[in-house]
């Protein structure tokens, strides 16, 4: 069995961001001005934490408030330059009652005799 990964955990704090880098009991905490920073700072963690230099190439989990996938679409956000919160598309207004975009003339419709005077409908 492979060794236990690094935990990275970031949690928003305002503009800035608190990072819990956690491995073998061991916590290290720091902050950081936004989300893209706090990756930085949190590699930086994990150097101090593996030793500089090692060969040793650790399973790090980022989180964010303990999801993975919730850090990973709010970093790529960031790095994107994208808004976290995805916007809805507008919605038109239904058309109000009496309001028509095409006018048909109906009086065709109720006459529906034929020159010679016998009806189109099957009954008549």
């Amino acid at each position: 069995m492979g060794a236990t990964p690094i935990l990275v955990n970031y949690q928003p704090q305002g503009e800035d961001w608190t990072v819990n880098v956690e491995s073998g009991g061991t916590v290290l905490t720091e902050q950081a001005p936004g989300l893209i920073a706090a990756r930085d700072r949190a590699d930086q963690m994990v150097e101090k934490l593996t030793g500089p230099g090692s060969d040793r190439k650790p399973t790090v989990v980022h989180l964010l408030e303990g999801d993975a996938f919730a850090f990973t679409t709010a970093y790529l956000h960031a790095r994107h330059g994208l808004s976290t919160t995805p916007t809805p598309p507008p919605v038109a207004p239904p058309p109000t009652l009496g309001e028509n975009t095409q006018e048909m003339d109906l009086s065709e419709l109720a006459d529906d005799t034929t020159e010679d005077g016998n009806s189109n409908h099957p009954t008549g």
